[in-house]
């Protein structure tokens, strides 16, 4: 058995300041980084840690007014040995009785030098759990730093609340995104309705570090188990596919409601709105067909409707655009009006993943104006059936955990949306109707308080504004101590985990999206020839 390497002892601390570590002479403090997972060797108790800062130390301060000039100097290596040297805060998150092998939120503290040691394998898969091939419940994300094993996320948790995965751009949130994605996919622990704004999930992206190589998308990873619905079906063929089914949505289906949402976006004055909803009340679900056919005569529409001819002038003006959209459809049959959200729940009912790829249409009003539109249609239909299935508690009525997937999740949940869109509704319900969100930003400071407060799980690239990394650590114990992690990530392939779905904060080197993890994801599956050839 591999001896664990001592890396230092435990001089003081409390349960609500951390704890101090001495780090031993024989070891470097260049090789001790913030972030890193470490254990603490107790009489009865293992407790597990994250080194949270460092700093250098003198037995007096006198030694400090005269230094060594020399490193190699008898001196230095003589005030190494006894007077300086330096000590790391550890954060201890859980202990487990080594009698019981049982883990729980850390309760006590440890004796005054104490052993603190390198984590090793066997403790991050007892911490964390180990994923296993088919329908785990584990999911491998990424290793802890300098070590080579693999810390998972607990995906059943994960999708009993809302998620997030922040960080400013660059750092690899769309790669973490569609890691997670994966994971959830292959062990078919929710099924996943993606707005894809800009392409990359579906069928494949650019890498971000090369403008020459890509990344296998989702539907290419699990042809079987995703579907691509397109606003824009050529650019999908252009990019190698046919789409599942081609987005179509009648002027009819879009509500005053849907347009609310996107007040902040469109800078509508409350009183154009308070005249879509007096248009709406004279020609209900015609309200948009109408304005947009008579809202050029301004006057004369707002005497029928009784608005004021500003507020109808602002409100054609600013959805007058959507007459260029061809996936609005204005003259539809009644019976194919919106079928679009019939065919997303056969697929959804099936355990399909949906793909909503936007194609060239990649505007800020056209991705929250059709995200709002079906989230909202979807989310009523799963408030019906939650209801007969709790009214019937038959278990085949139970509906599939659905996780909606949003981008630029600030300009939904910002402090006014989040209070008018059905995503705010969504965050706020914590799963209640089988329901949830995977929000994907850089700029979490934009999001509402009490939503940032509701997402169960985080997974937090770098961010360098101080209103961020303040915003992602909303509703966190102890949020201080993970301050100074999070201000030393890396710019790439780093994250800081935390929440509902990880046994404790841990600081991780992401796991590689390449031809590995293809084969470790989704292993190639014979072709039909290949199967034919076997048979015969």
């Amino acid at each position: 058995m591999k001896i664990k390497k001592t890396i230092g002892n435990i001089l003081s601390g409390s349960i609500s300041d951390g704890l101090i570590m001495r780090i031993e002479s024989k070891t470097h403090p260049e090789t001790i980084k913030t972030g890193k997972f470490v254990s603490i060797q107790g009489d009865d108790y293992t407790f597990f840690s994250m080194i949270t800062n460092l700093r250098l130390e003198a037995s007096h301060p006198e030694i400090l007014l005269f230094p060594p000039t020399n490193p190699n100097s008898l001196l230095y290596k003589i005030l190494k040995k006894h007077d300086i040297y330096a000590t790391a805060n550890l954060r201890p998150m859980v202990m487990i009785d080594r009698k019981f092998s049982h883990i729980t939120p850390v309760k006590t503290i440890p004796h005054h030098f104490a052993l603190v040691q390198e984590a090793d394998e066997n403790d991050v898969s007892t911490i964390f759990g180990k994923e296993t091939s088919e329908k785990s419940t584990f999911f491998n994300i990424g290793t802890p730093l300098d070590m080579n094993t693999p810390v998972c996320i607990n995906l059943d948790r994960l999708t009993e609340r809302s998620n997030g995965i922040f960080g400013k751009t660059g750092t690899g949130k769309t790669f973490l995104t569609r890691l997670v994605l994966a994971g959830l996919i292959k062990h078919e622990k929710a099924v996943c309705l993606i707005f894809d704004m800009h392409s990359e999930y579906g069928l494949q992206a650019r890498k971000e570090d090369s403008k020459q190589s890509f990344v296998k998308g989702l539907k290419t990873l699990f042809p079987s188990k995703v579907s691509i619905f397109s606003l824009d079906p050529s650019s999908t063929q252009r990019r190698g596919a046919m789409p599942d089914v081609s987005v179509q949505i009648p002027f009819t289906a879009i509500r005053v409601d849907d347009i609310m949402a996107l007040q902040y976006e469109l800078n509508l004055h409350p009183t154009a709105v308070e005249a879509a909803y007096l248009i709406a009340a004279k020609y209900r679900q015609f309200w948009l067909q109408e304005l947009l056919d008579k809202g050029h005569n301004t006057k004369e529409f707002a005497e029928l409707v009784g608005a004021h001819p500003e507020s109808i002038a602002a409100l054609y003006r600013k959805l007058k655009r959507i007459e260029k959209y061809p996936f609005f459809i204005r003259d539809m049959q009644e019976k194919d009006q919106l079928s679009v959200i019939d065919q997303m729940m056969e697929y959804i009912d099936r355990g399909i993943n949906i793909v909503v790829e936007f194609g060239n249409y990649t505007s800020a009003f056209t991705y929250l104006l059709i995200a709002n539109i079906l989230t909202r249609r979807i989310h009523d239909v799963y408030t019906k059936k939650t209801e007969q299935f709790l009214g019937s508690q038959k278990k085949e009525l139970e509906p599939q955990k659905l996780m909606i997937v949003i981008e630029e999740a600030h300009k939904f949940l910002n402090t006014l949306a989040a209070k008018q869109t059905i995503f705010g509704t969504i965050a706020r319900e914590m799963r209640k109707y089988y329901v949830s969100l995977l929000v994907v930003d850089q700029r979490p400071s934009g999001i509402d308080d009490e939503v940032m407060s509701q997402i169960g799980t985080k997974i937090v690239a770098q961010l360098n504004d101080e209103k961020d990394i303040q915003a992602v650590l909303t509703g966190v114990y102890n949020a201080a101590t993970l301050r100074t992690v999070l201000g030393a990530l890396d710019s790439k392939q780093q994250a800081l985990l935390f929440g509902h779905a990880i046994t404790m904060p841990v600081v991780v080197e992401t796991r590689k999206y390449d031809d590995q993890f293809y084969k470790e994801i989704a292993p190639v599956q014979k072709n039909i020839d290949e199967t034919i050839q076997e048979l015969f």
